[in-house]
């Protein structure tokens, strides 16, 4: 709110678009697909967004660099910047905090995540290096 941007978010994307439908044996794989088809169409509108002048914010999770670098090869290709925004805290709040928020169901809320699937993108968490950070104009944030 306070840059005046668009904020994509794959939650809500993949909330309406995809896990309505979705069985309840999908796995990872299935979910992955539609991940990436979901990025691919906000980086295609927010190509219009950022034509008209406004800023965008993904809030993509991006878990590993080279799901982050499709994202940084985009915005190069486009000639824009990126600031790179990292929350830096422990497994544990993070845990705490998805928790309150299947509990709260607030405004933002668009899946349960459960403990396994919690545990589950933990295993695939790669956070960026120093070089990476700079590189991309990296910001650390200690909470949110």
């Amino acid at each position: 709110r306070d840059l005046g941007a668009v904020r994509f978010s794959i939650d809500e994307w993949n909330g309406r678009l995809f896990f309505p439908d979705r069985h309840p044996t999908s796995d990872f794989n299935w979910f992955y697909e539609r991940v990436q088809r979901s990025c691919a169409q906000m980086r295609a509108t927010a190509e219009q967004v950022l034509e008209a002048g406004v800023p965008v914010i993904f809030d993509c999770g991006l878990t590993d660099r080279k799901e982050r670098g499709i994202f940084y090869d985009w915005a190069d290709g486009l000639g824009r910047a990126v600031v790179l925004h990292r929350l830096d805290v422990d497994a544990q709040t993070r845990w705490g905090r998805v928790e309150r928020r299947n509990v709260e169901r607030g405004a933002t809320f668009e899946l349960e995540v459960t403990r396994d699937m919690f545990d589950f993108m933990e295993t695939l968490w790669e956070a960026p290096d120093a070089a990476e950070m700079a590189a991309r104009n990296g910001v650390v944030a200690e909470r949110d």
